[in-house]
């Protein structure tokens, strides 16, 4: 079944009150952040507590570590660290080279996902480069405070100054087959504010969003789901594609549009995102 990256929240790997809590939580993916989220005299503590939480597992999502990068004191101990661990994924921050995409790889067990961080004027410049710098790289995350803050730019609710870089990350990402992740919405009590990005960043086909609180949680996974009229329409493509009169049509009338083979495959792949957000997550008690 389709694998879900609607949710993706961020853990400080130094508390382990909201790890024991995130166990339970709707999140299709949790990351235990080394980085941003911990204080510099608190980095080795947080990632001996990442080291724990993943041994002791019990996590419904999918689990990742998000390290320090190779150029900081941190980086090289948190990726030897999660050798023998074998998280579901890495999430490497403030990436601006495939050369850089390849020397954390390089580091990583065979299995492990490679995630990066987008959230630097030189990152976006070369996105093309750097997405296409091969496996294990799955994801691209926009880090929009990072990028935010060194171009200078000043966000509102419909984010108009970060419309051509969120459309340059799908783009990249699509190019390259990865999943593309939106970034994170700062005031966790303005629910119009999140569910306004989230319908944005699916508009412009991220796979989810970048979360810090898990009262977020929920408007994510609504938003990057299929709607019922959205599966209506698809079934109905499906059906139409079906009958004796499709076959070996490259397009068909479906009610009052016309639907080509494209639509097909993508009515087949909402369709696949339905059965997999309607499927029931085994959650551990918390």
């Amino acid at each position: 079944m389709m694998q879900l990256t609607r949710s993706v929240l961020y853990l400080p790997a130094s508390n382990p009150r909201a790890i024991e809590k995130a166990r339970g939580l709707n999140a299709d993916a949790v990351i235990l952040d080394l980085e941003d989220a911990v204080a510099p005299d608190a980095k080795a503590e947080a990632r001996q507590a990442a080291v724990d939480a993943l041994t002791a597992g019990g996590f419904a999502a999918r689990v990742g570590v998000r390290v320090n990068g190779l150029d900081t004191q941190w980086g090289a101990d948190d990726l030897a660290a999660l050798a023998d661990l074998k998280p579901d994924f890495v999430v490497s921050p403030k990436i601006e080279s495939p050369e850089a995409v390849r020397q954390v790889a390089a580091r990583l067990p065979a299995g492990v996902a490679l995630w990066i961080m987008v959230e630097t004027p030189l990152s976006v410049l070369r996105l093309d480069a750097i997405a296409g710098a091969g496996a294990p790289l799955a994801a691209l995350m926009l880090g929009i405070n990072d990028f935010g803050e060194r171009m200078n730019l000043v966000l509102g609710p419909e984010r108009e100054p970060l419309k051509p870089w969120l459309a340059a990350v799908v783009a990249a990402a699509r190019g390259h087959g990865l999943l593309a992740i939106d970034g994170v919405v700062n005031a966790t009590d303005d629910a119009d504010r999140l569910r306004t990005e989230c319908l944005q960043g699916r508009a412009f086909g991220f796979d989810g969003k970048s979360l810090i609180h898990p009262a977020q949680i929920d408007a994510a996974n609504a938003a990057f789901s299929p709607s019922p009229e959205e599966v209506a329409r698809a079934r109905e493509v499906v059906a139409a594609f079906a009958t004796a009169d499709a076959d070996g049509k490259g397009a068909i009338r479906v009610g009052y549009r016309m639907v080509e083979r494209l639509h097909l495959d993508a009515a087949h792949r909402l369709l696949a995102r339905h059965e997999a957000a309607s499927t029931p997550r085994k959650v551990a008690p918390i």
